[in-house]
């Protein structure tokens, strides 16, 4: 009964351990590759530029779903235990914890030079959107942990859930539930990768990028919300302040731009007690956002790693938890 949790099981340990190996063709950068190929066709067929993307979001989405469940069939025609492992390969890519962690501490280990910031500037730049050649240490900080915060739902907590909630249909598909948490987590990260591709606030893609940023919006409305709810008792557990995370995420989660990113931020603010939002810079342009926390210290270095902390610890409450869920509706409905 417990075969497809110790598939999944067996795929995050693979990210913990492994990470994001560059030497093979990762499946979000394939999907990056289409998506390219995709805008470059039907900015020309397609007049309209919001008709475009709308074409551009089906085609990737329909593809990319399609191309792996054709690779998975293909090779259990051959050999079923060998798709098995292959759907496990492809589970194990769509998550991205260890890599998250990381790239912060790296940023981390390069703030402990206490005169020379470049290098976190750097490196803070790999993981995050905003302009990063004129961050302060506080600023670099708090950028580190915006990020960790809100790369916990695209990163981990969202693939997760998609990939758990598609098993639901296995009983009325006939679908090995292993191969449907692959269309599952695929396809969210493909509406993933779409919106950070398409998704600017910029005039090139105002309009042809409107379909990936609604698209990307609703399938993290719930894994948002859900994440950071969850942070209240991983703060809890980690002896982090979970009253002030609790008041915070509910007070301050949708005092953001994103209509989802506020949630687990607001959450990571009021349980490391720091603030997070101000002003920011993209593309050379100024942006100030709304504060979320209350600031009862300034952020330092050290925050980045109780963020890591706290993502891991958040994540695998969400996984127990939607895997309890995964098991209590299976026995319900059998």
């Amino acid at each position: 009964m417990f075969l497809f949790e110790f598939q999944l099981g067996v795929a995050l340990l693979l990210d913990l351990f492994l990470g994001d190996p560059r030497w093979f063709p990762h499946p979000v950068r394939i999907i990056g590759s289409l998506c390219t190929c995709c805008e470059r066709i039907f900015r020309k067929l397609v007049k309209s530029e919001f008709l475009a993307g709308v074409v551009t979001v089906v085609t990737v989405l329909g593809m990319t779903v399609t191309c792996t469940a054709s690779l998975l069939l293909a090779v259990a025609f051959f050999s079923l235990p060998a798709a098995k492992l292959l759907a496990i390969f492809i589970l194990y890519t769509s998550v991205a914890a260890r890599d998250l962690v990381v790239h912060s501490r790296k940023v981390y280990h390069h703030l402990q030079d206490a005169e020379h910031l470049g290098p976190a500037r750097k490196a803070v730049a790999q993981i995050v959107g905003r302009d990063t050649e004129t961050l302060g240490r506080e600023g670099i900080v708090r950028a580190c942990v915006e990020t960790v915060a809100e790369n916990m739902v695209d990163g981990v907590t969202a693939p997760l859930f998609y990939a758990i909630c598609l098993t639901l249909f296995a009983p009325i598909t006939g679908i090995d539930p292993l191969f449907l948490a692959v269309f599952g987590a695929i396809g969210y990260k493909a509406v993933n990768t779409m919106d950070s591709m398409f998704g600017y606030k910029k005039e090139h893609y105002l309009d042809f990028g409107k379909m990936a940023a609604r698209l990307d919006d609703l399938v993290n409305f719930l894994p948002a919300r859900l994440s950071g709810l969850i942070l209240v008792p991983a703060a809890f557990f980690l002896r982090l302040d979970f009253r002030a995370a609790w008041m915070v995420f509910k007070r301050d989660r949708l005092s953001h731009a994103s209509p989802n990113a506020g949630h687990p931020e607001a959450a990571f603010a009021g349980a490391l007690g720091v603030q997070l939002g101000g002003e920011s810079s993209y593309f050379g342009q100024k942006m100030v956002k709304p504060v979320i926390g209350d600031g009862k210290r300034e952020v330092r270095e050290s925050d980045i790693l109780r963020s890591n902390t706290l993502m891991f610890l958040g994540s695998f409450l969400f996984l127990v938890i939607m895997c309890v869920f995964r098991v209590m509706v299976l026995l319900i409905i059998s």
